[in-house]
């Protein structure tokens, strides 16, 4: 069986439709809430020194881009359940392992934003639309379902039309420039993102890199086409950060990463949506949560630095620099890892969060809790 019949196999077991309107839009507004509230714990992040200000521009850029796909998601399962008079299925969600909308999802929206423009041309107006809703309850005296399934497709297409930005399965890589080191080294932010298919989950990478190449990465387009397409093809959540920045050391001579970031954004747990196992699950249950804030996400970044630079012989008469990573040094875990250090972090509202400060499982003793407070605050507790 090939990678790709065994992801389809497990996306078919797992998945689940959601296939009732109200469960769907109650779906859509958790993540609508959750996308805001990431955007804040990236602030405090920022203000605790975790990230930059450039690494949390670009994280923030992700998460809005991942709130607009799913906006745009909310409103093609708009009238999910109702009788719309075609046969149109549900929105599939991973509800064992992510919580996320499947990667199947994604795909298709991918497809049909490269054909909303036909769509559109072939579809009423959204004033049309509603005269039409209007004449059907005055003059027929019914509910217009299959006009307002004819409208929710309008919007979902004109919101792709518009172009984003969305999150799609892949992000393809982008370099901001960040100045010249001390040795007159340009410096960049490589950053890319995908929809893992495995996991279910919306993945970020950010590389920082030195460049001592002849030309600039932005003005060299041969080199930076082969990076992105390294990147790309390297960006699997099984693959060690060791090995892709190994890789990209080995590969390219004349670009030297000397930090490499992963941030895997969920799991998201939901009581109503979810049937994760583990404590999570126990403390959501136990919190009796009211609805939207019964729910807690899962934030991974693994992180790999380079410690050291050391020199090879690369021909006859010249030599090339290549990264000596440091990995984690405690209980042999670098080695098992591939990276340098792996913080785990948990975002959940308050009620949730006192469960789990009671129960204190074990496997959360050294995990961040960002606590989010009913009017948008966020607190931190480690």
């Amino acid at each position: 069986m090939s990678d790709s019949e065994a992801s389809q196999a497990r996306e078919t077991a797992e998945a689940a439709g959601i296939g009732d309107t109200r469960a769907a839009r109650r779906y859509f507004a958790k993540f609508d809430a959750i996308t805001r509230h990431l955007v804040r714990v990236a602030g405090v992040m920022e203000r605790d020194g975790r990230l930059s200000r450039a690494d949390i521009a670009v994280i923030g850029s992700y998460v809005q881009a991942l709130a607009a796909s799913f906006q745009a998601l909310s409103m093609k399962y708009l009238m999910t359940g109702r009788d719309t008079g075609v046969f149109f299925g549900s929105l599939a969600v991973d509800r064992v392992e992510s919580g996320f909308p499947v990667f199947r999802e994604l795909l298709t929206m991918a497809n049909d934003a490269q054909q909303a423009a036909r769509h559109l041309a072939g579809s009423d107006t959204p004033d049309v639309l509603k005269e039409k809703m209007i004449r059907r309850i005055v003059g027929d005296l019914e509910i217009p379902t299959r006009l307002q399934f004819a409208m929710s497709q309008r919007l979902y297409y004109e919101a792709l039309a518009q172009g984003g930005p969305f999150f799609w399965t892949q992000n393809d890589p982008v370099a901001l420039w960040l100045g010249e080191n001390m040795d007159g080294r340009r410096r960049y932010l490589v950053h890319w993102a995908v929809y893992d298919s495995q996991v279910n989950l919306p993945v970020v990478y950010l590389m920082h890199i030195e460049d001592t190449g002849r030309d600039g990465l932005a003005a060299d387009p041969a080199r930076w086409a082969r990076l992105q397409a390294h990147l790309m093809a390297q960006s699997v959540s099984g693959l060690k950060l060791l090995t892709i920045a190994q890789g990209i050391d080995t590969d390219f001579d004349d670009l030297h990463p000397k930090r490499l970031r992963r941030i895997h954004i969920g799991p998201m747990y939901s009581a109503a949506f979810t049937t994760q196992a583990g404590p999570l699950r126990d403390v959501l249950e136990q919190a009796n949560s009211p609805e939207g804030e019964d729910w807690a996400l899962v934030w991974t970044m693994e992180e790999l630095e380079s410690e050291r630079v050391r020199e090879e012989r690369a021909g006859w008469f010249s030599k090339v620099e290549r990264e000596i990573f440091a990995l984690d040094p405690f209980a042999g875990r670098g080695a098992e890892t591939g990276a340098t250090r792996t913080e785990r972090a948990v975002i959940l509202p308050v009620r949730p969060y006192q469960v789990l400060a009671e129960l204190n499982p074990a496997g959360f003793r050294s995990v961040t809790r960002y606590v989010v407070a009913p009017s948008g605050q966020v607190v931190v507790h480690r």
